[in-house]
Formats: structure tokens, sequence, C-alpha cells
């Protein structure tokens, strides 16, 4: 499906995205687990870009210009925003975070 919105990565989810593989190779010592995590994200990223906007937004505890919307990939939750920018319509991808984190902090601050 195509569409009308271009993807962008923040360099805090890119960061996000490699510490976790980091810990998945090496300290788990599982290369294929994180190749498969990484195709996965890819995956979930890219289905869900032509219809961004049209999930239920994440209810934050601050109020944002930008709501967050959220992905489940296994065990972590992908954290994103919809920009209208110029004329370009953008799906803004922040964070990357495992389920067990204390999420609301992270993205609260």
């Amino acid at each position: 499906m195509r569409s009308n919105y271009e993807v962008r990565y923040l360099p805090i989810f890119l960061q996000d995205v490699s510490n976790v593989v980091t810990y998945i190779t090496k300290r788990l010592k599982n290369s294929q687990a994180a190749k498969n995590l990484l195709d996965d994200l890819e995956k979930a990223i890219m289905e869900r870009l032509p219809v961004c906007d049209s999930f239920e937004k994440y209810d934050s505890q601050i109020e944002r210009d930008d709501p967050y919307y959220r992905i489940y990939v296994a065990n972590y939750v992908v954290y994103y925003v919809v920009i209208h920018e110029d004329k370009k319509k953008i799906m803004e991808v922040r964070r990357f975070l495992y389920k067990g984190q204390n999420r609301e902090k992270i993205i609260n601050n």
C-alpha cells in the first residue's frame, strides 16, 4: 500500500534500537533473535505508515502538541507522532522501549 506519509527516525530512537540489538547480540548471544527483531520492527513501522494517524492515541500524562501513538513489536513498544509540516505528512518515530521499563517516566521527560 502506498503512503502519503514519509517516515523520520529521531536519533534517540536509533540509539534505543542499537542498545537493544547490542544487548541481544552480545549479552544474550543471540544474533538471529536480534535480526528477527529488526525485521519485525521494520515491517511493523512500514505496515503502519500508510494509516499511521488512524490508531488510538497514547494517553500521555503531559500535554503534547503532537500526540504519541504506539506500535507493539515483540516485548517492545515503538512511540511515534504524526506531524504535518509544510505540505509534508511525517510519521516521526521517537522511541523504542522495552515493555518492562518504566516507559511513562522515560517518555514524559
